[in-house]
């Protein structure tokens, strides 16, 4: 089996998915499944002695991928297992007719679905056959496309690169002048760019949710995100489980997470993230990610459920009930329950550049992050903000603070 791993080191293609790459090869390796590697970072774990059987230090990119096939002539491959960049590869492979050509099976979650949750007119049309509600957008190819497209939606507007890593080219525009500033340089990273209406202010909420061939399905982990709508997953402080919303709520988007996976037939692991109004119920179905994802490292390190090993297995066509021993808390086919909080607290390292503004938004600008457990919330965030280590004494003593216009700094984090 070929496994794609995460591609070059940069910000967007993260070591958060070394994670998830790992614990695949060794679910491959426990079945007796030899397994041939591609990922050109020589600092993971993934790519160390006694992992993978085979490993290749290219580029994870059509071309060098196709090579490897020609050579190795793998049974399957997975692409789950690489963030973004692994997905967009293995979805070219397969519309290129190589994957067909050379015979190779792909794992898990078909390819089909794949497109379904990354091309978004697809998405829309996916999702609007079973009534789930999702942003009003539209995918746009040129700019006097995406121009009326926003006049018609109506400012403030959202825009987006589709298929991009790391939120690139991505921003809220208040007005017509800032769309197209970032409409051209969206341009610049994608064909596609998806012109939505704002949803800034609004809750963002995540699950993790699994699924296998037999259709047996949950939700392993809802996260909060600390910042509303409007900044990127990567910028935010996460926490697990969600905690601003009553048992009723969060029931009802498990129910739509439940619903969605069904419908788009994803097999294994994926990641689904809400926009909610807490005032009114009110939810849009920003994304879907029919694959393992940052998040998802952060809740099997959170809940202790190995996502991506159980998806792995799930993926080579075992159902939940035969992964671990049923009965015992070993077992994948229920969630876990936790008495315990965790966080995720994103780290930046801005002060090597000159002039970049430390604003955050819908693009990534973190290099990394630390997650903190806790059995109360602010137990959990004061080990967090000291760990961090940018000069934070947790919440307190940080008297070298100081705020000239609280509002401002709040709405503009």
């Amino acid at each position: 089996v070929l496994v794609l791993g995460a591609g070059a080191l940069k910000i967007g293609e993260a070591g958060e998915f070394d994670y998830s790459g790992s614990q695949a090869l060794k679910a491959l390796r426990e079945e007796g499944i030899s397994s041939v590697l591609i990922n050109p970072n020589i600092a993971t774990i993934q790519t160390s002695e006694g992992i993978a059987d085979k490993v290749y230090f290219l580029p994870v990119n059509t071309h060098f991928v196709t090579e490897v096939i020609k050579k190795e002539r793998p049974d399957g491959i997975l692409l789950a297992f690489g963030g973004q960049t692994a997905l967009n590869c293995g979805t070219e492979l397969y519309k290129k007719g190589i994957l067909q050509e050379y015979g190779v099976q792909v794992l898990g979650t078909s390819v089909q679905a794949i497109m379904n949750t990354e091309d978004r007119d697809l998405f829309v049309k996916e999702l609007n056959k079973v009534n789930l509600k999702v942003p009003v957008s539209q995918a746009c190819e040129t700019l006097d496309e995406a121009i009326a497209t926003a006049r018609r939606i109506g400012y403030p507007i959202m825009i987006r690169s589709a298929y991009a890593l790391g939120g690139l080219g991505s921003g809220v525009c208040p007005d017509e002048k800032t769309f197209k500033e970032i409409a051209e340089s969206a341009f610049t990273f994608a064909p596609q760019v998806l012109v939505e209406e704002s949803l800034k202010g609004w809750k963002e909420i995540e699950f993790e949710c699994i699924r296998d061939a037999n259709d047996h399905c949950f939700t392993v982990a809802s996260m909060e995100n600390f910042d509303p709508l409007g900044i990127h997953t990567g910028e935010s402080i996460v926490v697990a489980p969600t905690c601003s919303l009553t048992e009723e709520q969060v029931k009802m988007l498990q129910d739509i997470t439940i619903k969605c996976v069904r419908h788009l037939n994803i097999v294994g692991e994926c990641n689904i993230q809400f926009a909610f109004n807490a005032e009114n119920n009110d939810y849009r179905i920003i994304e879907i990610n029919a694959r393992l994802s940052r998040s998802s490292a952060l809740a099997s390190k959170a809940t202790g459920y190995p996502l991506a090993f159980v998806a792995a297995k799930i993926a080579l066509g075992y159902t939940l009930d035969q992964i671990g021993e049923m009965g015992t808390p070993n077992s994948a086919y229920v969630a876990p329950s936790l008495d315990y909080m965790i966080c995720k607290i994103p780290r930046w390292d801005l002060t090597k550049f000159s002039g970049v503004s430390r604003k955050i938004g819908s693009s990534m600008k973190s290099v990394g992050e630390i997650m903190s457990i806790g059995r109360s919330f602010e137990e959990m965030l004061q080990k967090g903000l000291r760990m961090i280590g940018q000069g934070m004494h947790g919440f307190v003593g940080n008297d070298h603070i100081k705020f000239d216009d609280l509002d401002e700094e709040l709405s503009n984090p």
